[in-house]
């Protein structure tokens, strides 16, 4: 049974639904109601694009903005913040921050709540970092973690302050 994360514009919609895995799957539904769960390596290209054409740090800043207040649960007042977030956005860029950070927001929550998960939402947090501050290439940033130990990753965070 799917449960909604965040309606969009243009009748679309963030959700969790069951996966491969588990129920914690996020899924971007959109208006026709086909349904694909998005690859870290897509919000990644597209948030670091939309980065490079704003000042400082502006997108990462949004991003720890949002992920200093993520739960275990969808909190209205977060998505409260992702909307005056997208506001801040050039127009031709708040269809896809708005989706990209309720994904993103729907996928730390997953992290959250997954059951044998040590690094939770951190892991998210690497790979935003990576990607916006350490310019990786996000194909490298989202296949980082893939087959290490939580040890070792968070040796890698706790330098970065995370």
């Amino acid at each position: 049974m799917s449960r909604l994360i965040k309606s969009l514009k243009e009748n679309r919609a963030v959700i969790f639904d069951s996966g491969s895995f588990d129920k914690w799957c996020v899924y971007v539904v959109e208006e026709n109601g086909t349904k694909k769960a998005p690859f870290d390596t897509e919000y990644f290209t597209d948030l670091k694009s939309i980065a490079s054409k704003y000042e400082g740090d502006k997108v990462y800043n949004d991003f720890i903005a949002i992920y200093d207040k993520t739960t275990k649960s969808i909190d209205k007042a977060v998505l409260d913040l992702i909307d005056e977030i997208v506001e801040t956005y050039k127009d031709e860029d708040k269809f896809i921050v708005e989706q990209w950070f309720s994904v993103i927001y729907g996928g730390m929550i997953a992290e959250e709540n997954k059951q044998f998960a040590i690094l939770k939402k951190r892991i998210k947090r690497l790979g935003m970092h990576q990607t916006l501050k350490l310019d990786y290439d996000p194909k490298i940033a989202a296949n980082f973690s893939r087959g290490k130990k939580w040890r070792e990753l968070n040796e890698i965070m706790k330098p970065l302050g995370f």
